[in-house]
């Protein structure tokens, strides 16, 4: 349980960074939201983008997805929505070192900016919610009623009903109802 809140904080916490990113320098004092959503597949262009035909819909979408995987306590959705941020991160860096020559990074608006950083922190958090979180919890299989009482479906040959009393399916050999079992004790037992 304890796992799946701090997964759950871990992955608020990045999505919430991968959504901001777009409104942060990503390059050159260029923010991401002017960035094409194509440009990581088509190469950088000087055009600049809508908001929702932007870097931010990639985010936005990844964030939704977060969302959706936190709801619904899947570890593979949560995986899937890093992966979408750090991938198209990644991605619009190999286009963007391609169309500068190089990639830079300097304390000034003349290199990377932070709006990456946060990019990139987010998909690493979203990473590593999906590795600390433990999913669903699956439950025990339910008790059936049998003509020889309570029994749990697949377990043991004596199972225990949830009143905690045995009933087992066969009798052993040291119960009454056992084929064979003695009419008198053994001579050892016997009252003198």
């Amino acid at each position: 349980m304890i796992r799946n809140v701090i997964g759950a904080v871990l992955a608020v916490v990045g999505a919430a960074a991968a959504v901001w990113s777009p409104f942060v320098a990503w390059y050159e004092g260029r923010l991401g939201r002017y960035y094409e959503i194509d440009d990581p597949f088509t190469g950088i262009t000087a055009e600049r983008a809508d908001l929702w035909t932007s870097l931010f819909l990639v985010m936005a979408v990844a964030g939704v997805v977060t969302l959706v995987g936190l709801l619904l306590r899947s570890r593979l959705t949560v995986l899937l929505a890093g992966i979408i941020v750090l991938g198209f991160t990644i991605l619009w860096m190999v286009r963007q070192g391609q169309a500068a020559g190089n990639l830079t990074v300097t304390g000034d608006d003349t290199g990377v900016g932070w709006g990456v950083a946060l990019a990139l922190g987010g998909g690493l958090l979203l990473l590593l919610a999906a590795a600390v979180m433990t999913g669903r919890v699956r439950r025990a299989p339910a008790y059936v009623e049998h003509e020889h009482g309570n029994h749990n479906v697949g377990g043991p040959r004596h199972a225990r009903s949830r009143d905690n009393t045995r009933h087992d399916v066969i009798p052993g050999p040291d119960r009454p109802e056992y084929p064979g079992y003695p009419d008198e004790p053994p001579p050892d037992e016997r009252r003198t």
